[in-house]
């Protein structure tokens, strides 16, 4: 307990389990008591089997495949939780679904992102917490303080352990443009140069890599971006590195693991050494990839709960 008397409690939709008992775990308390479950229809149904007013409760859920159920089980778990009194909702979606369309591409297009941001508000959430939103800008899009965490500086230290700082035959590559202000913190953190995948996209899910700004000759490159969905344009600039570029091999990392569609037999068949990817989205896939390896986020999450619990600054977790 802290000086504003509010209890700390934990709970979890279908989406993450074991990421969500792995915080608890690091907060050193139960995960609350509840059940999602559905209708022989479909309609999602959520049962609170323990009290939680006044309590500063979170809602742990990552809107991820099934994508549309486990934003509803979430929505309708946050809406439980208010009509059951609850102090402060905040909801902690590690991986947030959606995140792509968050501007219009071509006339007619929704702004799906800002549609979430509406739901989750007014559903009664009173704060977000994430991490590695596709585009920083969607906070502005809510209404209510949205906290995003940053997963970059987990693998830095991951490839710190590996090859050093400032290492020479190292060299961070960003996959696309739209990926170099988070790929060029990264490689500040190693201590090492940045380059560039230029790529033009056709279509959705697909691209044309073009050019490759930036000398990755004998280099080891390591590739960030924020999630990996169908994986083509990761093992599309992972090829250029190494038939365009030269390089000598391709390590790549990335916070959400979506893997949907071909995307593991495409990293299977890649030049890709080793892809790294935070726990944020679970394996689902029945396919196995050897390559795929997975870092926790349960203690910066921890970390990021008892700071918004204990209403203390957050803003070091950023870095």
């Amino acid at each position: 307990m802290i000086s504003h008397g509010k209890e700390i409690k934990v709970f979890a939709g279908n989406s993450n389990p074991k990421l969500a008992e792995g915080i608890c775990k690091k907060l050193n308390i139960e995960l609350g008591k509840s059940v999602a479950t559905a209708f022989s229809d479909g309609e999602i149904s959520i049962s609170i089997n323990e009290p939680v007013r006044g309590a500063d409760v979170f809602v742990i859920q990552s809107t991820c495949t099934p994508v549309n159920n486990n934003l509803m089980e979430m929505l309708i778990m946050i809406d439980a939780m208010r009509r059951a009194s609850a102090g402060r909702i905040t909801a902690v979606m590690p991986y947030f679904g959606y995140g792509r369309q968050d501007r219009k591409a071509k006339s007619r297009d929704p702004i799906s992102a800002k549609l979430v941001a509406n739901l989750i508000t007014e559903a009664g959430a009173d704060r977000v917490l994430t991490m590695d939103l596709h585009a920083p800008q969607i906070q502005g899009f809510f209404d209510i303080p949205v906290d995003n965490l940053m997963g970059s500086p987990i693998f830095a230290n991951y490839y710190m352990d590996k090859f050093g700082i400032g290492n020479p035959d190292c060299i961070v590559v960003s996959p696309d443009v739209g990926s170099v202000s988070r790929a060029r913190k990264f490689a500040q953190k190693l201590g090492i140069n940045l380059a560039i995948v230029d790529k033009r996209r056709e279509k959705a899910n697909s691209s044309e890599v073009m050019n490759i700004i930036g000398d990755v000759s004998g280099k080891t490159v390591i590739m960030l971006d924020d999630m990996v969905d169908t994986a083509g344009s990761l093992c599309g600039a992972a090829k250029a590195l190494i038939e365009i570029g030269k390089a000598k091999e391709v390590y790549a990392c990335s916070s959400h693991g979506v893997l949907s569609g071909p995307a593991i037999d495409r990293i299977n068949d890649s030049y890709i050494k080793e892809l790294m990817l935070l726990d944020t989205v679970p394996y689902r896939s029945e396919k196995q990839c050897d390559i795929i390896r997975y870092l926790p986020v349960d203690q910066i999450f921890a970390e990021a709960i008892t700071r918004i619990y204990e209403e203390v600054s957050i803003s070091s977790l950023f870095d």
